[in-house]
This record gives structure tokens, C-alpha cells and sequence, in this order.
């Protein structure tokens, strides 16, 4: 069965990780469900056990049935409000799908992310889940996942992922997060700020790439390109350093 954030991927985008919130979320984020339903189990075996026929059980036999109807349909509705989520971490972006009839996407560029905050308390770490901040280059947060199940390896994957779209789009093959310039990069400009690189120079001599490579990198560029990432003399630059490896 098709689910509904696999028909918001675009052509050539890949699922590369998918996940959800931890299965403690519906427990801790539901807790007033899951108390009523306690509580209206309490009063029916109290109703059935304890109380003597007449009026009075029978208003609280009633109050009681009410009571655990209500809560089984509440904490139902949780649970499916969590089994509908999906997290994905594509070779494009990392996109966040939520509701059960109305639903709601985020997504994040990956060329966009800057850094990740992942914080996991005792209970996280020893149940594998914590809450993994997104920011951008500004620092600015982006997005925030909390119960993130398999927080470490969701931001390992996500920060993998972008290193590999920084390696095959703009040849960068220096650490994926907080490099000033790319490795082997010019040196700082006067003052110490970095001197301005064109993320889309060419080499002269560069490495021949296979006419596959070359075709999946322009479609990257492209995707970048109508992003805002690149600026269209950016783009055509790239094209033609990329064309000239044939």
C-alpha cells in the first residue's frame, strides 16, 4: 500500500530512511486518554463487582460506559494519528508528514540544513529515541521532531545524505557541515573572512564521468537551481564544466 508521503517524491528521488516517533509518544503526549481509560476501567469493574442493584448503579453502570467508550475512541484516534506519521530522510531532502484526515508536510532541502541539534535524555538513549532540531545556515531552526525514534541514526543518515549531494553536485569532498571553503579551497581572504567560491566552478581538469553520472548530476543541478540554491550563471557553468567530462 502506497502511503501518502511516497506520492509527494519527486522524480528520482529516493526514500533512504523512513521512521516515525518513538512508540512511547502516544503514551507520554496521550497520558489524559490513556488516564480516562484507566479510570473508566476502574468504575466498570467497580459497577459489575461491588455495587448492589438498584438506581444508583445503574446511573453509574451508565457514567461508566460512557466514560470508556469515549476514551477507547480518544486513544484510538491517537494511535492512529501516530501510525499515520512519516519521517523520511531522501537523497534530497528531509520531509515530515503528519495527520490522519488533513495532513501536513514539511520538508527541508538538504543543501539548506546547516546543523542538527539531537538531545536525548536517560530514558531516550536507553529506548533509542530523543528530539532532533533542524537548522539552517542562519542558525535559525527549522524544524523540530520530537520522539524521534532512532534519533542518532536519522541525523547520521540525514547528514550523510547531504555530504553525498555536496560531493556529486558540487564536487566538495571536505566534511558535509560547517566548512568554511571546501577542501583544497582558496585560502581566507584579508580580515579572515573566506574568499567568495562559486559553488558551481569548473576544473579544467576535472575526472570523465559516465554519461549516467552526468545525467543524474544535471537533474540535481536543475532541482537546485529551481530551489533558489543556485543562481542560473551558477547552473550553466556547472552544466558545461559537467558536459566537458563526456
Amino acid at each position: 500500500m502506497t502511503r501518502y508521503a511516497d506520492r509527494l517524491l519527486a522524480d528520482g528521488e529516493r526514500v533512504v530512511l523512513r521512521t516515525r516517533q518513538h512508540w512511547l509518544a502516544p503514551a507520554a503526549e496521550g497520558r489524559t486518554a490513556w488516564g480516562m481509560l484507566v479510570a473508566s476501567l476502574v468504575l466498570v469493574v467497580l459497577d459489575t463487582f461491588f455495587l448492589s442493584a438498584g438506581t444508583l448503579r445503574d446511573l453509574f453502570g451508565y457514567f461508566a460506559d460512557i466514560l470508556l467508550i469515549v476514551s477507547l475512541a480518544w486513544v484510538g484516534w491517537i494511535v492512529i494519528g501516530w501510525y499515520s506519521e512519516d519521517y523520511l530522510v531522501t537523497n534530497r531532502r528531509v520531509l515530515k508528514v503528519d495527520g490522519i484526515l488533513r495532513k501536513r508536510s514539511a520538508d527541508s532541502s538538504l543543501e539548506k540544513i546547516n546543523d542538527a541539534v539531537l538531545e536525548q535524555s536517560v530514558l531516550g538513549r536507553l529506548f533509542g529515541y530523543g528530539d532532533l532540531e533542524i537548522l539552517t545556515a542562519a542558525e535559525a531552526p527549522v524544524d523540530h521532531y520530537s520522539f524521534l525514534n532512532g534519533a542518532p541514526e536519522f541525523k547520521r543518515t540525514m547528514l550523510d545524505e547531504k555530504h553525498r549531494l555536496e560531493q556529486e553536485v558540487y564536487d566538495f569532498p571536505g566534511p558535509p557541515l560547517r566548512a568554511g571553503v571546501p577542501t583544497g579551497g582558496p585560502a581566507p581572504a584579508a580580515g579572515g573572512a573566506p574568499a567568495a567560491v562559486a559553488p558551481a566552478a569548473a576544473t579544467d581538469g576535472g575526472s570523465a564521468m559516465s554519461s549516467d553520472d552526468i545525467t543524474r548530476a544535471l537533474g540535481n543541478l536543475a532541482d537546485l537551481r529551481d530551489r533558489g540554491a543556485l543562481t542560473p550563471e551558477e547552473y550553466e557553468a556547472k552544466k558545461q564544466d559537467l558536459l566537458r567530462r563526456l
